[in-house]
This record gives structure tokens, C-alpha cells and sequence, in this order.
């Protein structure tokens, strides 16, 4: 990145030659007396393995858009990465709307200096022209989104690295309907952005006439089309004390959860005062993750001391949202993924089937590693239900692509990450959280907790067990890990996991399933992508790909088993962990 020829020399160093010669590049002007700094700093300290990360790539845009770790180097989240991306998106969209009036939105959550680069990108895009909508004050992802259909902008952009650890931010690109940049426009604004040649090419100097303040009327906007998406109202009048723990894990959802809540009727709502402040370093938790036990300890404290009917937390900018509920046993009880998915899937159907209102045309829509059980659920009512690739921004783009042709209710991915109604396209915890609350209202009325519910979907269609494991293989040498792990499995896959036999194995990079039974190969209807899903003869799925967001592999397992009773829950349960701890030690 940003190579143009330069004479200069460097002490000789153990970096590779190449990767030393990108550093070099930012040791002068245009480059900021603060970054020149920086590097010289990494190169006095022979800081080596740093520069190495830091220089031997550009970031990508991989399943979120942009997202790394802040600092300076090419491979870094920083004023002149930012600026050369948000230069290409606006080439991008001036030859895309040759003519036209511009128009993006900008958010940012609450990460170090995502305010910062959020008025960054807004500067760069009213240099060129482009009429700007900056949210005055952090806000969540879903909400720009909104921001981006509601002013029918043509592009927009968050600042965020959702549930990364501190030191990373991020950049969400997003396109006109609202949903984040997808084929061929997430490889055409990178063809832009390398076309920059270097930082004097980026338009930094703002016009002020350009950048217009969002405020309290955009939030009004999203927050009553929330109220209007309510199912069943009446219960929530009925059970409006129903006892709430909430936690914004030091991130967005504050700004909108608990009035999200208050507009559909709840009173008994209870903020996790230690983790209600927005704070880039999220003091409390290791990761700002509601997936992980240890960011939902403090909300399930509170929840614990008032006997809460339901605990839920948002990730910083509040497009994951994780709940516990009560168990059996009445302790509380973290719901993964694919079950908060598969309830809000049947909450969704089954009302709108009570209420005379499923049409032949309704469709769900979920990601090829997330649960089955949400395929059972949708037969079951008769709805259609799509798989995408993993990643939301593959169920945004097909409800785009489906132009109105189908209603879509309800979809999710095992990430935590869900939307109900059409508002957004993208995962919304603010959506989700009321949902979550009237689905739990919706239970108790039945004397009911959500933990009954999920074990009677059991019952009905099967007990699913799922599991993931994630290895963390950081920087450059992680990268050709991880690639090496992926190219070991294509050349010599198991042909047994756990003691059962691989049926059939999916490459999603070559378009290709083949049956290793019956030695049919058949051609899979979706983009190229870098996953493999080996199927047993029993039917269990276990899926590995690398993360799009993370220095990550990810290896997910799911199995199912018939529960023919609730009595025999923690039987069952203990024999499929048993069975998914077999096939994840053969695989990962």
C-alpha cells in the first residue's frame, strides 16, 4: 500500500526486504510528523515481529468490512488506511452516481477513537462532494443501517469492531439498501482503493456545508418503527413488571435498548450500572463479547439478586445481543446462539400463525453454520427458509435481492446476531432484546420460562447440540497457519469424526459437494467462500473456516438426537456433549 517509488535507505534490519521496504515508505512526508514517529520508534526498538504485522499486508474486507488492530502500518486501523478506504468508497460512488446528489451516513460506537475516525470518514467524503449525515453522538450499528434506508442514502459507514477486543476498530461499509457492502461492490471500491497510490491523493480538508448532524429526530424514526413491529402487545401489558437485567457491556445499546423497552411497555428494566457507561477499554470484561461467560458475569449477578425473568447483553455497537434465562434447576442459564435464534424463529411463526397472518410467501433465512433446528422449525409452519454463506451481510443481501417478492420474518446466525421485520439489513440487538422480552413475557404468561420453551422445541423436532471452537493464530504467521490447516483438510479430509463415518464432504471454495458413499458430486448454488462441512452418516455437521473479522479458525460442530421426554434433558444432553467433544478432538 501507498508504494510509490522513494529513495530512500534504512538500516539494515532481519525484516524481509519487502515488508521493510513498505515501512520505509511511511518514515517521510505526506506521512504526519505523529506517525513518522511511530514506525521510527518500532524500527529504534527493533520492534520486528510488529513491523512485520503491521506492514506485510493491506487490510480487507473480509465478512465485516474493514477491521484490525489500531495503530500505524498498512495492516493497521489508522487515519490513513481509513482515509484511503473512505477516498476509494467515494471514487466509487462518484463514478457509480455520476451526476447525482451523494448522500452517506457515518456512526461510530465506543471504542477508542471511533468518534475520531468517524469525523474522519465524514471529512474525506464532504471534500468530495458527497453530502454527509454524521449521528452527533455514538450509536448502534442496526441504527445506522436505518439511517442509511431512511434518508435513502447511497452508501454508509460504522465505526466498529464489534466484539473484538479493545485494540481493534473497525470499518462497516454499507450500500444503498442498507446492508453492508457485498458482490461486485466490495471488490470494486478495493480496486479503488488500491488504485491510491498515496496519502497526498486522499481529500482530507472538509467542507463543513457538507456534513449535516443526526440527532434525537433519527432516533424517534427508528424507535417508533421498533414499537410498530410488537406481535403480541396485550401480553406485554399483561406482564409489563416482568423483571429485566440489562447490559450494554460499556458499548451503544444504551442509547436505545432501554427506550426500545420502555416504548413497547416494559417498567421493570434494570441497567447494569458498572457496565452502562460507553468505554473503549470495557474495564469490566476481557472481551466484550455476550457470547463469553465472563461478559455476561456481572448482568447475571444482577439478574441473580432480584430473581430476574430474563438477562441479556449487547456487544459494543449492539448488533449481538446474548440472554440467560432460568434452567430447570432455577439457576440462570446462558442460552448460545443457535438457541436464542431457534426460539425468536418459533416466537415469530407460531404467533403469526395464531394470529391468521403466515402468507405462502413468508420466508426465514439463517447461515449455513447455524443450527438446523431453525430449518425443522420453518417445515414445520410451512415457511421457506434460505441458507446463506456465513456472515449477515449474506441475509441482508438476500432479502435485497428478493426486491419484496416474499415477506421476510426472521432470521439469524449462531454469532449472536438475529433481525426480525425489515427494518435494517443487518443484525439488530435493539430488535432482538424487545423480542427476547416479549418472548419471555409471552412465556411467562403461560407459566413458562424460555428455558421450557427451548426444551419443548426439543422435544418436537430433536435435541441439538452445537459447539464451537475457535484457535487464535495471530499476525502473519498465524495467516499462513491457518491457511495451511484449511489446505490440509481439502487434501487429506477425514473420512471419520468421532468414530462415525464422513458421508459427504462441502467445499464452499470449489462449489462442490461430493458423497463419499455414492461418489456424486453436486454443484453448490452459493458465492465461493473459504469453508469446508464434512457430514457424517448420522447426520451431525461440523463446518471449519477461518474468521473474516479475527485472526481465527473456526471449527463448528453440530449434532442432534431425539428427546423423548423433558425428564431425559440432561441425559440426552450429556450424551451429545460427549459426542461433539469425540469428532471436535479428530478435526481440531
Amino acid at each position: 500500500m501507498f508504494e510509490k517509488e522513494r529513495n530512500l535507505t534504512m538500516t539494515t534490519t532481519n525484516l524481509d526486504p519487502a515488508i521493510q521496504a513498505r515501512a520505509d515508505v511511511w518514515l517521510r512526508a505526506p506521512y504526519d510528523e505523529a506517525t513518522i514517529a511511530a514506525v521510527k520508534e518500532l524500527f529504534d526498538t527493533q520492534q520486528y515481529t510488529e513491523l512485520t504485522d503491521s506492514f506485510y499486508k493491506d487490510l480487507e474486507f473480509g465478512t465485516g468490512g474493514l477491521r484490525g488492530i489500531m495503530g500505524v502500518g498498512t495492516n493497521r486501523m489508522n487515519k490513513y488506511t481509513i482515509g484511503r478506504a473512505t477516498q476509494g468508497l467515494s471514487n466509487y460512488l462518484l463514478k457509480t452516481y455520476a451526476g447525482q446528489t451523494i448522500k452517506v451516513a457515518i456512526s461510530f460506537d465506543s471504542r477508542n477513537n471511533s468518534q475520531s475516525f468517524a469525523r474522519l470518514v465524514a471529512d474525506v467524503f464532504s471534500a468530495n462532494g458527497i453530502q454527509v449525515y454524521l449521528f452527533s453522538e455514538l450509536r448502534p450499528t442496526p441504527h445506522l443501517s436505518f439511517a442509511v434506508r431512511h434518508l435513502s442514502c447511497q452508501a454508509g459507514v460504522m465505526l466498529t469492531a464489534s466484539h473484538n477486543p479493545k485494540e481493534y476498530n473497525g470499518y462497516k461499509a454499507y450500500w444503498n439498501d442498507g446492508g453492508q457492502l457485498v458482490p461486485p461492490h466490495d471488490k470494486n471500491v478495493i480496486k479503488e482503493v488500491y488504485a491510491i497510490e498515496g496519502p497526498d491523493e486522499i481529500k482530507f480538508t472538509p467542507n463543513e456545508a457538507n456534513i449535516h448532524l443526526l440527532g434525537k429526530e433519527m432516533d424517534d424514526a427508528y424507535l417508533n418503527a421498533i414499537e410498530a413491529l410488537t406481535i403480541r402487545p396485550e401480553t406485554v401489558a399483561r406482564q409489563k413488571d416482568l423483571k429485566i437485567v440489562y447490559s450494554p457491556i460499556h458499548g451503544t445499546g444504551v442509547t436505545l435498548v432501554p427506550p426500545a423497552l420502555q416504548r413497547w411497555g416494559f417498567v421493570n428494566v434494570h441497567v447494569v450500572e458498572a457496565q452502562a457507561e460507553p468505554d473503549g477499554n470495557f474495564p469490566t470484561v476481557i472481551y466484550p463479547n455476550p457470547e463469553e461467560e465472563e461478559a455476561m458475569s456481572l448482568a447475571v449477578n444482577a439478574g441473580e439478586r432480584i430473581g430476574a425473568d430474563v438477562i441479556f447483553a449487547t456487544d459494543p455497537d449492539a448488533d449481538r445481543v446474548g440472554a440467560a434465562v432460568k434452567n430447570s434447576r432455577g439457576e440462570y442459564q446462558l442460552l448460545n446462539g443457535n438457541q436464542i435464534g431457534s426460539l425468536l424463529v418459533n416466537y415469530v411463526l407460531s404467533a403469526k400463525k395464531e394470529q391468521g397472518d403466515l402468507r405462502p410467501d413468508d420466508y426465514v433465512v439463517k447461515t449455513i453454520v447455524t443450527t438446523s433446528l431453525i430449518a425443522d422449525i420453518a417445515k414445520q409452519y410451512g415457511v421457506t427458509y434460505y441458507d446463506t454463506l456465513t456472515g449477515f451481510k449474506y441475509i441482508g443481501e438476500l432479502i435485497t435481492s428478493k426486491n419484496g417478492q416474499g415477506r421476510f420474518l426472521v432470521g439469524g446466525e449462531e454469532s449472536y446476531g438475529y433481525l426480525v421485520g425489515e427494518l435494517v439489513r443487518d443484525k439488530d440487538a435493539v430488535v432482538s432484546a424487545v423480542f427476547i422480552a416479549e418472548m419471555a413475557a409471552y412465556y411467562k404468561d403461560q407459566g413458562k420460562t424460555l428455558f421450557d420453551a427451548l426444551i419443548d422445541l426439543y422435544v418436537q423436532h430433536g435435541y441439538y447440540k452445537e459447539k464451537l471452537i475457535s484457535l487464535t493464530k495471530k499476525g502473519k504467521a498465524g495467516a499462513e497457519e491457518i491457511k495451511a490447516m484449511m489446505e490440509r483438510l481439502r487434501s487429506n479430509p477425514p473420512q471419520t469424526l468421532g468414530g462415525i463415518d464422513v458421508a459427504e464432504i462441502k467445499d464452499y471454495e470449489s462449489s462442490e459437494s461430493y458423497n463419499l458413499k455414492t461418489g456424486k458430486r453436486e454443484v453448490i448454488n452459493l458465492p465461493k467462500s473459504d469453508v469446508l462441512q464434512f457430514i457424517t452418516v448420522d447426520g451431525d455437521v461440523i463446518s471449519a473456516r477461518p474468521s473474516g473479522t479475527e485472526p481465527k479458525i473456526k471449527f463448528y460442530c453440530s449434532v442432534r438426537q431425539p428427546l423423548g421426554n423433558a425428564a431425559d434433558f440432561d441425559r440426552i444432553g450429556q450424551e451429545l456433549e460427549d459426542r461433539v467433544d469425540r469428532i471436535m478432538k479428530d478435526i481440531a
